[in-house]
């Protein structure tokens, strides 16, 4: 029996690319790197199934490459604003993504950004390096503390109700987030729902755990920024384009909010010659907040499995419904 053939895009793990040799013809872009787009368009061709990350843009121009083989299509990744699910759809093909995989990691990771801008742990790491800690002073490396504070949630869903669950323990006074609607988890937790710009306005602490969507797309601009304190912190772990990046980049140089932790920006990686890294009120991460090696593993293992089960007209261990 001739086995059906796939094209991952990247070295996802022994354990998840041994069960996938066991049951497909497996080819891997075995690089660091990100597959190129001539690379993707000619290794796709022809293929049952895809196993792609969010940093490969699956759209009509690789589904054409690929041809009318290709039935089964698995990110790695909770988000899928890289797939052009309108084309995807024409196609018939079905699509498998990782939520609830990476949850806890990430509300982890969103909380730890926060600190980690709030206290200004890297900045106060880089002075105790290269010789600025000279004695103890009374405010010297102060920052806002989150204990008393009114924290809002921009995207009330999995990861940013994790998030708000982490946060309680911290002792602060007002949990606030905004969304489509109103949800019970929002109650349970002891949160409030309210409008986007009451949540700017009233918050110390401005967390964006949102998906990319038209809707979305450069919501914090700045506008937005105008609208918070000028104490305000904010930290986004969803996707850079939910950020107008040079309107935050004004708003920190101008001190419009005191600071940002970013996780995710625009382009990824970032360029090096950035404003960003030169601002001493910005944290930047290189998108590491689904980064635990149990984590990834469990992705690895479950978008292996979204295409297995769909090669065989099963149903999906996680199937997103587009």
């Amino acid at each position: 029996m001739i086995k059906p053939s796939v094209y991952v895009t990247r070295d996802i793990g022994s354990e998840a690319i041994t069960l996938l040799k066991n049951h497909c013809d497996v080819t891997i872009w075995n690089k660091p790197v990100p597959v190129t787009r001539d690379e993707l368009i000619k290794n796709v061709a022809g293929k049952d199934a895809l196993l792609c990350l969010l940093t490969d843009k699956i759209d009509s121009e690789v589904l054409n490459a690929a041809g009318t083989n290709l039935k089964i299509i698995a990110t790695m990744s909770v988000g899928f604003d890289h797939l052009d699910v309108k084309e995807i759809k024409k196609r018939n093909i079905k699509v498998g993504y990782t939520p609830n995989v990476l949850t806890d990691a990430t509300a982890e990771l969103t909380v730890a950004l926060l600190l980690a801008t709030s206290r200004r742990l890297l900045e106060g790491s880089e002075e105790a390096r290269t010789g600025g800690w000279k004695a103890w002073s009374p405010f010297w490396m102060c920052g806002p503390t989150l204990s008393h504070s009114t924290v809002g949630i921009v995207g009330f869903g999995r990861i940013g109700q994790q998030v708000a669950q982490r946060l309680k323990s911290f002792n602060i006074k007002n949990l606030l987030y905004t969304g489509h609607s109103e949800k019970k988890e929002g109650l349970e937790i002891g949160a409030k729902f309210v409008s986007l710009d009451e949540l700017l306005r009233e918050s110390d602490f401005v967390i964006a755990t949102c998906a990319l969507t038209p809707e979305t797309a450069n919501m914090f601009n700045d506008l937005s920024f105008k609208k918070m304190k000028p104490s305000a912190v904010f930290v986004n772990t969803s996707r850079g384009g939910v950020v107008d990046q040079d309107a935050l980049i004004r708003a920190l140089k101008e001190k419009t909010i005191w600071a940002a932790g970013l996780d995710v920006t625009t382009p990824e990686p970032l360029s090096t010659d950035s404003e960003l890294f030169n601002l001493k009120n910005c944290v930047v991460l290189p998108h590491i907040a689904s980064a635990t090696i149990e984590t990834r593993n469990t992705m690895a293992m479950l978008s292996v499995k979204n295409i297995l089960s769909g090669l065989r007209n099963k149903q999906m261990p996680s199937e997103l419904i587009i």
